[in-house]
């Protein structure tokens, strides 16, 4: 991991056509030990877990290469690497376990939290499908405290239920007095942590991953049973 963390400081520090074309091959090295590392994850997850079974680096991970289209910031390279280990594989519209080592260590306060550059571990799903997310509401509303109850257990696991891009008054379709408002303005259904650079590149660090990830399968179900609902309908 610490040969990961070392190219991605130096990229960062050298975000350019001209620096990354002369270290190609050593991104190429590292972008190799780390799909190892994920495959060799995602592997020990799949004999707990059936749906992960099959999964390859391709179907998880990331290019390097920044989409820089619609952002103020035209860096061309992420300063991450980052992968999403999820049934049928990323681009499937399931929830799943994403993790990402980053070039900065991670500040104290969760607050200054920057996706771009930090270690993240973040399981649950973004974009979810308009129907799905329809469906995980109602979910939510008739579910007598379920979904709290997940949040609240994973909390203990460390995890914070991500707020980022929330709506400001509840959907269409739900009073303004409906139970659960909080969880209903949700676009986003993410948990997450930033561990430090020394957690990240301990010994047993995939061992407590593994564990942050079974201890976050609850909300990975729950919301993959509403895409399953929302599709079936379909």
């Amino acid at each position: 991991m610490q040969d990961i963390i070392d190219f991605l400081r130096r990229l960062a520090a050298n975000n350019n056509r001209e620096w990354f074309t002369a270290h190609k091959e050593e991104c190429k090295a590292v972008q190799a030990q780390f799909a190892t590392w994920v495959e060799k994850l995602a592997a020990r997850m799949a004999a707990v877990d059936p749906t992960l079974v099959g999964l390859t680096a391709r179907d998880m991970t990331y290019r390097i290469y920044r989409d820089t289209r619609f952002s103020h910031d035209k860096t061309p390279y992420k300063t991450h690497m980052g992968a999403f280990i999820c049934r049928g594989g990323r681009k499937s519209g399931y929830a799943g376990y994403y993790f990402q080592l980053g070039a900065e260590d991670n500040r104290a306060d969760f607050g200054s939290f920057h996706w771009e550059t930090q270690h993240v571990v973040a399981p649950g799903h973004y974009c979810i499908e308009p129907k799905a997310l329809q469906v995980l509401r109602e979910d939510i509303v008739y579910g007598e405290g379920d979904f709290d109850r997940l949040v609240r257990s994973a909390a203990e696991a460390r995890f914070t239920l991500l707020r980022e891009n929330a709506l400001k008054r509840n959907p269409k379709g739900f009073d303004k007095g409906a139970p659960w408002s909080e969880y209903l303005r949700l676009r986003n259904f993410c948990l997450a942590y930033a561990p430090t650079t020394a957690e990240v590149t301990a010994p047993d660090f995939a061992d407590r991953l593994l564990e942050s990830f079974a201890a976050a399968r609850p909300f990975i179900d729950y919301i993959n049973r509403a895409i399953d609902f929302a599709r079936e309908e379909m």
